[in-house]
């Protein structure tokens, strides 16, 4: 079935996660919220797998409000997307979930040998990309397993519903980079982002329904600062680390 998914266009992809029946198949381990491996299944016999998180199996956090994790997870795509970065896998929101609305992401088949303290020095390149995102996102928990490598040498950034909090939220295990001036290609991305939020045309209306207002201007305000800065951050505190690391 996962050699079935590979074949998929990324549209055919996106119309099966976003129309397809979902069929829980367990819950996933080791999540501090509800998740469920899911297969996805069209009309047409196309098959998926997907991570599932409903909004309904979130545990109640103090700093983010309830139930919107979910829709973070979509908006940490969008954004990947619309840097051009590839950083997050295809991701989707369904009202129609088996367990209630949530977010569905498409299933890494991952090396689980393998994680960001085991991929660094090699990939810096990879995760120099990662950290800019994560900086732009306010990505507040970062570990070294949500950086999965696919059969194909992709790494990919998974586990993003901790994000676009307005006030600096940062914490990660990526902090190799700090002090680094970001590469030039990085910040006019960031400068794009930055632009385009403003002009609220386009993809930055799905992002509206997903994330609120000041939160949106708050990651249009970080996009810009990385362009402008031009600089990775620095850890100001043992805070700025997530635990456990992996």
């Amino acid at each position: 079935m996962a050699q079935a998914a590979r074949q998929l266009t990324g549209e055919a992809q996106r119309r099966l996660l976003r129309d397809g029946r979902i069929k829980p198949r367990g819950l996933m381990p080791d999540c501090s919220n509800y998740t469920y491996l899911a297969q996805v299944s069209g009309l047409n016999g196309a098959q998926t797998l997907a991570v599932y998180k409903p909004a309904q199996g979130e545990t109640p956090l103090d700093d983010f409000p309830d139930g919107t994790l979910g829709k973070r997870e979509v908006a940490a795509y969008l954004v990947s997307a619309a840097l051009g970065w590839n950083v997050v896998p295809l991701t989707v929101y369904r009202d129609d979930g088996p367990h209630g609305p949530g977010s569905l992401q498409q299933f890494i088949v991952a090396d689980l040998r393998e994680h960001y303290f085991s991929l660094m020095p090699a990939r810096a390149s990879t995760f120099r990309a990662m950290a800019a995102f994560d900086v732009i996102v306010n990505n507040a928990d970062r570990k070294s397993g949500h950086c999965l490598l696919d059969a194909e040498g992709q790494i990919w950034g998974v586990d993003n519903g901790l994000t676009f909090h307005p006030l600096p939220k940062l914490r990660t295990v990526i902090w190799e980079f700090g002090g680094e001036e970001i590469a030039a290609n990085l910040r006019q991305d960031a400068e794009r982002l930055a632009g385009e939020l403003l002009a609220a045309r386009g993809w930055v209306k799905d992002l509206r329904a997903l994330i609120t207002g000041p939160e949106i201007r708050a990651l249009a305000q970080r996009a810009r600062r990385v362009a402008e800065t031009g600089r990775y951050p620095e850890p100001s505190s043992r805070w700025a680390y997530p635990w456990p690391l992996i």
